[in-house]
């Protein structure tokens, strides 16, 4: 699915509509906006994230939270997300990598 801000189904989508879809369709209702997003669920440390939970980056020079995807599993004890990025649309990244990693900055559980 190709990226598009503010975007919510197949033909263009963003990171929280990914998030907020995804969580819909297991008859769980989160908030549609990252900002929103981080205040729901508990704050949790990376090392415990699983399936199911959120990570939260901040992806410009602003303390503000920009971007979020969802942990699907760990690979080589580093989560693994999915995501709607800008530039690739939905894809599969890992915490592992330099530009998330330095780019970090929460995980939630919104779910128990």
């Amino acid at each position: 699915t190709p990226y598009r801000l503010g975007g919510n189904n197949h033909s263009g989508i963003d990171c929280s509509g990914l998030i907020h879809n995804a969580f819909k369709k297991q008859g769980i209702i989160v908030s549609r906006t990252v900002d929103l997003l981080r205040k729901e669920g508990k704050r949790i440390s990376v090392d415990r994230a699983k399936a199911g939970d959120i990570l939260f980056f901040r992806t410009t020079k602003k303390r503000k939270l920009t971007h979020a995807g969802i942990v699907i599993g760990r690979k080589r004890g580093e989560p693994i997300f999915i995501h709607a990025t800008s530039s690739r649309g939905v894809i599969i990244s890992s915490l592992r990598e330099g530009y998330w990693a330095n780019n970090y900055a929460q995980t939630r559980r919104l779910i128990r």
